[in-house]
């Protein structure tokens, strides 16, 4: 039986990662005197990757290792000018309006009418918490739980809090990943809805040969797989 639709929200109701490779793009700019934008994208990854688990998912956590790779790549000499240039950048992230992906809200209000619909995200609390409010999705949801990280053990507390347990859930998402893997591994079903744009480190194969598995073009086909998908699994 599926009764709990979950879904993410970064790229996958909203667009977020092209934020982030705009700001990516004016910070090898700033640093172009000191290394190539292909040498800093690295750097910058390599940051993000080993801060994980100091900052988190996010805005916040992905400006402090823009600052840590300026003094790496620079030997401690970035000027104060550069440092102040990336935490203004920083900051117009984090006030950057919100814009829905196509068919979003017509896929969260289709299934908020029969099924019990979450925000399952990952991210800074404050940044997360901006974003679903000026989204105009709120209101849709029976509930939000904005995560430092996705797995298996997480979709099982979420959906068991929320919901009737994550054998009994589905979640949305465009990281195979973060959305995909550690649901199935937790019971439940796994949409795949990719994005253009996918951040380095949430690349993963998509697992082919689980049943619990689909993945869609875009939210407009989620309609009709969850009616499947429910159907099929009645009880």
């Amino acid at each position: 039986m599926l009764t709990t639709i979950g879904f993410d929200a970064d790229d996958t109701l909203w667009q977020n990662e092209s934020f982030f490779r705009l700001t990516q793009e004016r910070f090898t700019t700033l640093l172009a005197d000191h290394a190539a934008p292909d040498h800093l994208q690295a750097r910058l990854l390599a940051a993000e990757r080993r801060n994980l688990g100091h900052y988190g998912f996010g805005v916040k956590g992905f400006t402090l290792s823009m600052i840590e790779t300026a003094v790496e790549v620079t030997e401690g000499r970035v000027p104060a000018r550069v440092i102040g240039e990336i935490l203004a950048a920083g900051r117009e992230m984090l006030e950057h309006p919100i814009h829905l992906l196509p068919h979003a809200r017509a896929a969260v209000t289709t299934l908020a009418a029969e099924y019990r619909v979450l925000l399952v995200t990952k991210g800074d609390l404050l940044d997360q918490e901006r974003k679903l409010a000026q989204s105009g999705l709120g209101d849709l949801f029976d509930g939000v739980e904005i995560v430092s990280n996705k797995t298996p053990e997480i979709y099982k507390l979420v959906f068991a809090r929320h919901g009737t347990g994550a054998d009994q859930g589905m979640m949305v998402g465009n990281s195979l990943k973060s959305d995909v893997l550690p649901m199935l591994a937790a019971g439940g079903w796994g949409v795949h809805v990719p994005h253009e744009m996918t951040w380095e480190l949430e690349a993963a194969d998509a697992p082919r040969g689980d049943g619990r598995f689909h993945d869609l073009t875009d939210l407009s086909q989620l309609p009709d797989l969850v009616g499947r998908v429910a159907a099929t699994h009645q009880t």
